[in-house]
């Protein structure tokens, strides 16, 4: 498989070496001249989008008066309410990298009492955070976690074609035959699915398979093999947006450092 310096390598292999804790936060933002819809979004009620949509319905109020405009520039003295209570603004941005273990669900909460990774996270942080996308329960890998609403957005929006890689362990050997057929791309039940880079992961084992792609449909990975008469033993994200396992083992979590941050940002 091709190498580049900015996407992920061929080697596939998982890291069992414990990560180091840090505590990076980013203060990134301040109250005075924030939109009074983003405000309100920072607060965990909703999106922006459907903040927007509480204000212009006068469920927002100011100061004790409702105000319809979503983009009025909130002041630091201002005291924002919806629905009687106090908001306020999650403004120490946080963002943390999962080795996420499987039979853990990627939500915030589950009603069948099943684990998630926030259960992973406990209350060792303090500030309200949501994975980026999703890996179904039996998916293993990389997962970001953030309150950062912008780099959330980006990431998860198809137009920037972010690229993930996994490395996919299979029931039975993967024929030359089935393997050109995904590298040619293939046409599921909702519409073509390219794929980036795939190839056999080790060369004297055809069932673990390495592939690449930018795609972010529901279980695309999982769906490209059955569609071949193939069944997913294992998946393990490896690389997600820049980011690798190296020295995250599994299970557990780590900030990204400030120069991660950065590359993010630049990344989306």
């Amino acid at each position: 498989m091709k190498k580049r310096h900015d996407e992920p390598k061929s080697n596939w292999k998982k890291s069992d070496t414990k990560a180091k804790k840090t505590t990076n936060r980013f203060d990134t933002e301040s109250i005075e001249g924030m939109r009074l819809n983003k405000y309100v979004a920072k607060s965990g009620v909703c999106s922006r989008r459907q903040a927007a949509d509480l204000i212009k319905k006068g469920e927002v109020s100011v100061n004790g008066k409702v105000v319809l405009e979503p983009f009025y520039q909130v002041q630091a003295t201002d005291k924002i309410t919806h629905k009687g209570k106090t908001l306020q603004p999650e403004l120490q941005l946080v963002y943390l990298l999962m080795n996420k273990p499987k039979d853990t669900i990627t939500t915030a909460s589950d009603e069948k009492g099943r684990r998630t990774v926030l259960d992973l996270i406990g209350k060792e942080i303090r500030e309200r955070v949501f994975p980026v996308g999703r890996l179904d329960r039996m998916t293993t890998g990389l997962l970001l976690l953030t309150n950062d609403g912008d780099i959330a957005k980006k990431l998860s929006h198809p137009s920037h074609e972010i690229k993930k890689a996994y490395q996919v362990e299979l029931d039975k050997p993967l024929t030359e035959e089935d393997l050109l057929k995904i590298k040619k791309g293939l046409v599921l039940e909702d519409g073509p699915t390219p794929v980036d880079e795939v190839g056999y992961a080790d060369g004297n084992a055809q069932n673990i398979i390495g592939i690449v792609i930018h795609i972010g449909r529901n279980r695309v990975v999982r769906r490209i093999f059955a569609h071949l008469g193939y069944e997913v033993v294992r998946l393990d994200r490896t690389y997600y947006a820049g980011l690798t396992k190296k020295d995250l083992g599994r299970g557990r979590y780590r900030h990204l450092t400030e120069r991660e941050v950065v590359m993010l940002k630049h990344f989306s």
